[in-house]
């Protein structure tokens, strides 16, 4: 029972620049690297440094322990697969190990959809898993219309 290939998640797909997309990275091996708020921390300032550097903008994020939901527009200057790969090739680098499973899930959003409704859904996770009773007490989130 072979399993499909990571890489072949983006077969035949293309990016759209200025698109909103809902990306989906997991540890390898789900192993729960974000219970450690240092790594934690770490991965969401890479999130910050690729929007300073323009290459996408944040609308929403929650990082879980084993996993990321990121809610974001692809900016004009790369496709989806580098952006998404420059995050977590560089907040692998600075924890000192091979977090992250090869690939990633993204969806495209579609114009109709309601990106405030898209957005709460994204940040409510920790809610969902029982890991808090509120979400402000849980540290690993941000949203720009929450």
């Amino acid at each position: 029972d072979k399993k499909p290939h990571a890489s072949n998640l983006r077969t035949g797909r293309y990016s759209e620049q200025g698109r909103i997309y809902l990306i989906t990275a997991v540890t390898q091996n789900r192993i729960p690297w974000f219970h450690d708020v240092q790594k934690a921390r770490c991965v969401v300032t890479c999130m910050r440094e690729a929007q300073q550097r323009g290459l996408a903008e944040t609308l929403a994020y929650v990082l879980m322990p084993e996993h990321l939901h990121w809610l974001m527009t692809l900016t004009e200057r790369r496709a989806l697969s580098p952006v998404v790969g420059a995050v977590k090739s560089m907040s692998a680098r600075r924890i000192g190990c091979r977090i992250w499973q090869s690939g990633f899930h993204d969806h495209a959003v579609r114009r109709e959809e309601d990106l405030v409704k898209l957005a709460r859904y994204v940040v409510a996770n920790p809610l969902r898993a029982g890991l808090v009773r509120k979400l402000g007490d849980y540290p690993h989130w941000d949203a720009v219309w929450l």
